[in-house]
């Protein structure tokens, strides 16, 4: 219901704010009223709009919302084909434990043809299951790679920026773009690291002046690309990010924490190139995906 409202609203030529759950009940907690109800949570979201002036709006572009589409399906595709790949070597086990193929090895071609002469060969109910989980792992490899191919050739049109971010391939850049949901959103880079979940929280007071910790909250999707990205770049070598997680090291720094430097210095890197991928207009903008990991899908007006 509250996606619809949304759409609605954007469609009318609001602005939609969307606020998170955990700012509204701060400000419930806060008032001098008493409870909760509808008129009363009302009342806590536009107050937390009115102090809080900087919150995201509720808009995506058509290439962000397309790309979010397309990605978000093939993790449906994937979580499936895992889910499918996990029952069938459980049967090939029963069948016989010393034939169960390696999970990462179900979505080639090869082994899975392999796997179904064999299969064609043995009798009985838990053969003809499993034939069956990999008719079913043949089918969704199939869809998932015709995904991806479509994904990777929407990205090559419209996002080559992000492509020649070293360790950036063509679906972490699909679920960069996605997820941001138009980078001119965001007032600054530092609010796009904060939305990636990249950006230090301070907890120090007196004594502890200067420490901070990891942010738990924001759009995790995006924070794993990132992810991914630092990954890949320090394996690279001779890379500038594996240089500076080197550097970081060397200046005492723990693995862990270089990798978060790093993170948070591949935020302003994408954000860069992100404002170079899509320039939307207000005539282009449609309803945000249906995607509510980081923030409460109640909307209000402002303005």
């Amino acid at each position: 219901m509250s996606a619809r409202l949304e759409r609605d609203l954007l469609a009318a030529g609001q602005q939609v704010v969307r606020v998170p759950t955990k700012l509204m009940a701060q400000t419930r907690k806060s008032a001098r009223s008493r409870g909760k109800s509808d008129p009363i949570d009302a009342l806590a979201v536009a107050r937390a709009v009115m102090r809080e002036t900087d919150l995201p709006l509720a808009t995506h572009d058509e290439t962000s919302r397309e790309l979010k589409l397309l990605t978000d399906r093939r993790d449906v595709l994937v979580a499936q084909r895992t889910s499918a790949i996990n029952r069938l070597r459980w049967l090939v086990h029963e069948l016989d434990p010393e034939r169960a193929p390696a999970a990462r090895s179900l979505d080639a071609a090869k082994h899975q043809q392999a796997l179904r002469t064999w299969l064609d060969t043995q009798p009985g109910l838990v053969a003809e299951l499993a034939r069956a989980e990999l008719t079913d792992i043949i089918r969704l490899t199939g869809e998932i790679n015709t995904l991806a191919q479509r994904i990777s050739a929407r990205v090559h049109q419209v996002a080559p920026a992000l492509l020649e971010i070293p360790g950036c391939a063509e679906l972490t850049a699909a679920k960069i773009v996605g997820e941001a949901a138009g980078v001119t959103r965001f007032k600054s880079e530092a609010a796009f690291a904060c939305h990636a979940a990249v950006a230090p929280i301070p907890v120090w007071s007196g004594n502890t002046a200067g420490q901070m910790r990891l942010s738990r909250s924001g759009n995790r999707q995006l924070n794993a690309a990132l992810h991914r990205i630092a990954l890949t770049q320090i394996r690279m070598t001779d890379s500038r990010g594996q240089a500076y997680y080197q550097r970081l090291q060397d200046a005492g720094k723990t693995k862990r924490a270089a990798l978060r430097c790093l993170k948070r210095r591949l935020a302003r890197t994408v954000f860069q190139a992100l404002r170079t991928v899509h320039q939307p207009s207000s005539e282009h903008t449609q309803p945000a995906a249906a995607c509510h990991r980081s923030y409460c899908s109640r909307s209000c007006l402002s303005g």
